[in-house]
């Protein structure tokens, strides 16, 4: 039977990933326990498992809800934060939902020190669960690591197979693409993505997930070692960058200001 995964929206801007299989449900990130229950209600839905990327309150508030409602198996990062948590994850453990396969534990600081990813395979199409750590054409602010440790976690995605499905946690994407191309304004992958994108906003559909191979071509977050995007860093900031990790913290000061 074929693996569906499907967003549920949330607040302003969310999505909660749900990954569907017959008349059982994992979802990922549930920030807001009324849409995932109405989902599930809606659907005929028995939710089994919840997975976690890291602790801020639009990932996690819904948790203790669900919880009550459906009895869900939690599993999440370590620290005292993350609540109902039944499965402490760390760098390479391996996370097995039965018939939603086996999930691989990325340890991925940045936009807080706690966050993981989720890497495996559904119905053999690679996926990978990133919260807030990478976005379509953006990445997660700094608000607790620092720009080496999200060069780092943006360096583990880059080794991924590049026909990755990435399912981040927000709809950032047309903000992005704006400011993307003030960085890379000739980049012609940029430019299509941009009419493709507010075509997919225009009809209130999703912009993702996208793709690890679209990224690398798109996203000046993870193309930080190459020249045309060192050059708009060292242009913006007014000295040269010797290191991946200082042009993407020009680049992420440069995007919060824009």
């Amino acid at each position: 039977m074929t693996i569906k995964i499907w967003p549920i929206s949330a607040f302003s801007d969310n999505y909660i990933w749900a990954i569907v299989q017959g008349d059982q449900a994992v979802v990922v990130d549930p920030g807001d326990a009324a849409p995932v229950l109405a989902y599930l209600r809606d659907q005929g839905l028995t939710l089994t498992n919840i997975l976690l990327t890291h602790h801020h309150s639009d990932h996690v508030g819904g948790v203790a809800e669900l919880v009550q409602y459906t009895g869900a198996r939690v599993y999440g990062p370590p620290g005292p934060t993350i609540p109902c948590r039944d499965v402490e994850l760390r760098q390479g453990d391996n996370v097995n939902l039965g018939i939603f396969g086996q999930f691989t534990v990325l340890e991925v600081p940045g936009h807080t020190l706690d966050h993981i990813a989720y890497f495996g395979q559904v119905d053999e199409r690679n996926v990978l669960f990133c919260g807030d750590t990478l976005f379509a054409t953006g990445c997660g602010r700094l608000f607790e690591g620092n720009s080496r440790q999200m060069q780092q976690s943006l360096d583990k995605f880059r080794k991924l197979p590049h026909n990755t499905s990435v399912y981040c946690a927000h709809e950032y994407t047309l903000g992005n693409i704006r400011w993307a191309r003030t960085v890379d304004p000739h980049n012609p992958d940029l430019e299509q993505w941009q009419r493709e994108a507010e075509t997919l906003r225009n009809n209130n559909q999703a912009t993702v997930p996208t793709s690890l191979e679209h990224e690398l071509k798109t996203n000046p977050f993870m193309r930080t070692d190459e020249p045309v995007v060192i050059t708009a860093a060292e242009q913006h900031v007014g000295h040269s960058l010797d290191h991946p990790e200082n042009v993407l913290e020009v680049l992420r000061e440069w995007k919060n200001q824009f």
